[in-house]
């Protein structure tokens, strides 16, 4: 919070404001990134409010601070209320489950009265990774829906708390010009304004609905299969448990055994395989110096090429504790920048997860998901890494929002390749490389429900935009949107009480930007398919990466980026806008030619 208020202080400096103004119109004397960072800093700083009156500015100051006292807020609720579900008796939740449980004890009632016996049950928290869990595994229809219904309404205090962001935000927008947030937010990416997000959501809604509706059906009629009971109807909270039965069903897939090929440790060696075989550099532990870690479990690894040096250095914190922040997520500590013609500023990034399953460090295994997101996170540490800007403010992944995720889903393709895998994914204790069937097998099975999946992202980037977008009136609350975008978008029920909203982080950090994930995963799906997808490995897939995209972070139009890694098809205009070919994901989920109009 401090920091936050440190910013606003500096982004309404008028000193700073004249002299960047002035080195903007000096830009004779200014190289062409020099002159771009001049350029988006004044941007910056009028986006600040700084070119307001007095009165206004103090406003929009008083705003910023309260947009970030909300967010804050925001979080805290999720943390501090993430709602349970008490089951009795115990044994309707599987073994599988019973690390996420708390002994309860209720009296028990015996002919009518209170019996001074006490009868033993489960408290299960709702947190969105137990209740990830519990809609996986659990059979109990009544458990699965009691997890549902809780972990979809807490916590309650974020309806009022989610409110107040979006009023906020409104009221910030309109002092600083713009129609709506989602203007302000969208006007310097790529897609130039909320009019062609929504456009190219509802085109790629229209393209996937007939897959979604058919994958609907198959899992409707597999469960109808499974309960003897032709006027069941589908419920959401039986989408998760009857996917995996239906996956593990079709490809014969055990969770555990996928696990037992990925360690972490070999995991990690799998990245320094990667970046060794993309760009002839190797990852390095080195020693921390007293005081620089903030927890023991911390590594930190310099990135070394033998020509160039060291070009950067990674903190990796991996392991789940108590009190760490959730989740996964790449930090930039430091940017890279030119300090002087003979000095080089290296950029320091960290890469912090959560993964457990084991109370031994050494024998944590990923489920294949967890690997993902790990060469998710990965993609997003290299796009900082491998920056060689001259300024900080253009280095590694500050980039417009809509291309900031590229990198990243491009490396979730690597964590799913055959030929990538068998360098690192090695049996735990035989040492036996993951056999290719296998890998076929989770292929597979990750295309079974495909489209559902993006079918479920294109919502959320909807119910983001709406959101933000036009002020909502009092009688269309967050619910009502979110319940008539599903209604809508899907086949799926909405479950009236319910408000996943107040728990979904991206309105924070992403608010009107979600639609980026999507624009990443058709730019990701392109670059494979056009520069990876036929030698994944080769120094010159790694040659073009690195030199026509990763290197230049934010100070090449976007634009220019993307068409020079794979040529002009990347990308299409659409009234004033920038939106992504969507051929190439069309193809890899052979939902092509089934417009829906």
């Amino acid at each position: 919070m401090r920091m936050s208020e440190y910013f606003h202080f500096l982004n309404t400096n008028h000193t700073l404001y004249n002299a960047v103004k002035k080195a903007e119109r000096e830009a004779h004397l200014l190289t062409r990134e020099a002159h771009m960072a001049a350029h988006f800093l004044r941007v910056d700083f009028e986006r600040a409010g700084i070119h307001l009156s007095a009165e206004r500015l103090d406003r929009v100051n008083q705003l910023s601070i309260e947009i970030s006292q909300l967010c804050q807020e925001y979080k805290e609720n999720i943390v501090i209320d993430p709602g349970s579900v008490d089951i009795f008796p115990p044994m309707r939740v599987p073994n599988n489950l019973h690390h996420l449980v708390k002994p309860i004890y209720r009296s028990s009632k015996s002919f009518g009265s209170i019996s001074s016996m006490k009868e033993k049950g489960f408290r299960l928290m709702t947190d969105a990774d137990s209740l990830s869990s519990i809609l996986q595994y659990t059979s109990d229809d009544e458990v699965r829906k009691m997890a549902y219904v809780k972990g979809n309404s807490s916590p309650c205090a974020n309806l009022d708390v989610l409110d107040k962001i979006i009023a906020t935000r409104h009221e910030l927008a309109q002092i600083l010009g713009y129609r709506s947030y989602a203007e302000f937010a969208v006007t310097p990416n790529m897609a130039s304004s909320p009019a062609v997000v929504v456009s190219f959501l509802q085109e790629l809604s229209n393209l996937v609905r007939p897959s979604a509706d058919e994958e609907f059906n198959q899992i409707k009629e597999f469960k109808l299969k499974k309960r003897f009971n032709k006027f069941e109807d589908l419920e959401p909270w039986d989408e998760a448990y009857y996917t995996s039965m239906m996956k593990s069903t079709a490809y014969n897939l055990n969770s555990s055994v996928i696990s037992s090929y990925f360690p972490l440790s070999q995991c990690i060696e799998g990245l320094k395989t990667l970046v060794n075989s993309l760009f002839g550099a190797s990852f390095n532990s080195i020693p921390l110096a007293p005081g620089e870690s903030w927890h023991p479990d911390v590594l930190k690894l310099s990135l070394h090429h033998p020509e160039e040096g060291d070009l950067g250095y990674l903190y990796l914190d991996l392991y789940s504790r108590k009190g760490k922040y959730p989740g996964c997520a790449h930090f930039a500590i430091q940017g890279g920048c030119k300090v002087s013609e003979m000095e080089y500023q290296l950029p320091v990034v960290a890469l912090v997860c959560n993964f457990s399953g084991s109370r031994e460090r050494s024998n944590v295994r990923l489920n294949h998901s967890e690997v993902e997101t790990l060469f998710h996170e990965f993609g997003h540490a290299l796009h900082s890494l491998l920056s060689r800007t001259e300024y900080q403010h253009f280095s590694g992944t500050r980039v417009v929002l809509d291309l900031a995720e590229t990198p990243s889903n491009l490396f979730e393709y690597y964590a799913s390749d055959y030929r990538v895998l068998r360098t690192f994914a090695k049996h735990y204790s035989t040492g036996e490389v993951i056999p290719e069937k296998l890998v076929k097998s989770m292929q597979g099975a990750k295309k079974m429900f495909a489209a559902t999946e993006l079918q479920r992202q294109i919502l959320y980037a909807l119910i983001d935009q709406t959101l933000f977008g036009e002020r909502l009136t009092s009688e269309r609350d967050t619910s009502s949107v979110v319940a008539e975008l599903k209604r809508q978008c899907t086949s799926w029920k909405h479950v009236d009480g319910t408000h996943w909203q107040t728990r979904f982080f991206h309105l924070l950090t992403y608010g009107a930007g979600y639609y980026s994930y999507l624009y990443a995963k058709c730019f990701a799906a392109t670059i494979w398919e056009k520069l990876c997808q036929e030698d994944p490995l080769s120094r010159s897939t790694g040659t073009a990466l690195r030199t026509k995209f990763l290197q230049h972070g934010g100070s090449k139009e976007p634009v220019d980026l993307l068409k020079d890694l794979v040529g002009d098809g990347i990308i299409r205009y659409c009234d004033g806008g920038v939106i992504p070919d969507i051929t190439s994901l069309c193809k890899e989920m052979d939902i092509s030619g089934k417009l829906v109009v």
